[in-house]
């Protein structure tokens, strides 16, 4: 009987071993009543497989959490591969897979989707006045805004900086242009940001959807139809059309060529005088560059400045003019001993930070014996806003050599007079758009306010675009001290 019993239990072991080698650590063995050296072993088998089975448990939990998280970390890179880490929105990326759908949805006979593509304007400005802290809040409340516009089906993107798209997945034209002024009509409200309440209008281009028409194709027309209304003036709604495909085409003729005019001599130096209201005496001059086209004839800087900013091309110009102004004093050398006579340039944003400036002039001025004080460069209130520091550096490097300096078109851009307290600055020219129609005009009361802000920061005033006699008497007689306009002379040929 004692044979038979071991036997069984040996039996049961070897089948316990088996099944635990095969996984199932749920195997047990039963203990006999004997309490042998064989029930010690069974015993022992028992043991270890219970702690194996916690480890094995211990071991899946491990590998279930850590395949979460790397389930986790796989959404987040896809999200970060798909999605703007500062707004939330759809990136580039994903948009460009949307519009790729629709467009293969519109292959196969459903309404082509449309696409609006949108770029702030004047949104730099923000960041360097008010830091990009404060630029950061507007994209979000932007997107915001975007996002309150349209409909759930369609997509909001930020495609990078200050551009954002909408993709309206089958939509008629008349809808998306309706979307399209809807997204205008929501960024009009103003913002407070910084405790500073700022208006962020918008440039906006729509391209509506046609079958067989790529992605890529309608990322292109739309961004051609959003410059396009940056070109207009801005804060407009363009819907694009095949004519301007040629309008770019014509603006990169116009560059290529642009770039030839400089070597090829075709630049040219024109000046209108500028003079003094109370003694009707020139003092001086604006100068003005004009291009020679060899096809085209004379063309003013409407045709080409903006092409020439966009490429960085202006900093080139702006040379050729330091250097053509600098040898035409030289030549005037003669004439001008004695008078009290200065020739004024204008100094885009971009040559107004370029690093050099200042020794730039310097070279020019020194190589034709032209006193510094023959000199002054004109830069924009909103060029100084575009760098402060940068600009403000390079203005204090030019008083210091003895060049002047004049904040020019005052009353358009984003300074204020207390900014101008802090400029290394001599003049103020108020831009045309204050002088024209002054003498019948209920702004007059304002004018006169600007020149006396212009007289309280220690500043000499010009006002440019005088057109007739009675401005030039109402503007002397408000205290103005210098004019410029068709009303004393147009703009002149280099002599």
């Amino acid at each position: 009987m004692a044979e038979e019993f071991v036997d069984k239990r040996l039996d049961a072991l070897v089948e316990g071993i088996v099944r635990l080698s095969s996984g199932d650590l749920s195997a047990r063995m039963e203990v006999s009543p004997a309490r042998d050296s064989m029930d010690a072993v069974i015993s022992g088998v028992n043991l270890l497989a219970e702690e194996l089975e916690v480890l094995y448990e211990d071991l899946e939990q491990r590998v279930r959490d850590r395949t979460a998280r790397l389930h986790a970390a796989q959404v987040e890179l896809e999200r970060m591969a798909m999605y703007d880490s500062l707004t939330g929105l759809p990136n580039r990326t994903l948009l460009r897979r949307r519009i790729d759908d629709e467009t293969l949805a519109a292959a196969a006979g459903v309404q082509p989707a449309a696409l609006i593509l949108l770029d702030l304007d004047a949104f730099k400005a923000v960041n360097d006045s008010l830091g990009h802290s404060a630029g950061d809040q507007v994209l979000i409340e932007v997107g915001r805004r975007l996002e309150s516009t349209v409909r759930e089906s369609d997509t909001v993107a930020r495609l990078g900086g200050d551009e954002f798209a909408v993709l309206l997945p089958q939509t008629a034209d008349e809808i998306a242009c309706e979307i399209a002024e809807r997204i205008l009509y929501a960024l009009r409200p103003a913002m407070i940001v910084s405790e500073t309440s700022i208006r962020i209008l918008a440039s906006i281009g729509v391209r509506c959807g046609e079958a067989g028409q790529s992605g890529e194709d309608m990322m292109r027309d739309a961004d051609t139809a959003m410059y396009v209304a940056k070109n207009l003036g801005r804060s407009n709604v363009q819907v694009f059309h095949p004519a301007m495909l040629q309008a770019t085409h014509e603006r990169f003729t116009i560059l290529e060529e642009l770039r030839q005019a400089i070597p090829a001599g075709q630049l040219r130096v024109h000046y209108q005088p500028l003079v003094s209201l109370q003694t009707s005496t020139i003092i001086g001059a604006e100068a003005l560059v004009r291009w020679q086209h060899p096809d085209r004839g004379l063309l003013y800087p409407d045709h080409f400045i903006g092409i020439a900013e966009e490429s960085g091309l202006v900093v080139d110009i702006g040379e050729w003019m330091i250097n053509a102004v600098a040898a035409q004093l030289g030549d005037w050398g003669d004439v001008l001993d004695g008078r009290d006579f200065a020739v004024r340039i204008n100094l885009s944003a971009a040559e107004s930070r370029a690093p050099g400036l200042a020794d730039l002039i310097d070279r020019a001025l020194a190589r034709h014996a032209v006193p510094t004080d023959r000199f002054i460069v004109e830069i924009t209130e909103t060029s100084l806003m575009t760098d402060p520091e940068a600009s403000s550096a390079n203005l204090l490097g030019l008083r210091e050599l003895g060049v002047g300096v004049e904040i020019d078109d005052f009353g358009t851009g984003y300074s204020s007079i207390s900014y101008l307290r802090k400029l290394p600055a001599q003049a103020v020219k108020m831009d045309s758009s204050l002088i024209e129609d002054i003498v019948d005009d209920p702004r007059l009361k304002f004018v006169a306010a600007v020149l006396q802000l212009i007289e309280a920061a220690g500043l000499l005033s010009v006002a440019e675009g005088i057109e007739t006699a009675d401005q030039a008497r109402l503007l002397n007689r408000m205290g103005c001290d210098y004019g410029q306009g068709y009303f004393f002379g147009r703009r002149q040929r280099r002599q």
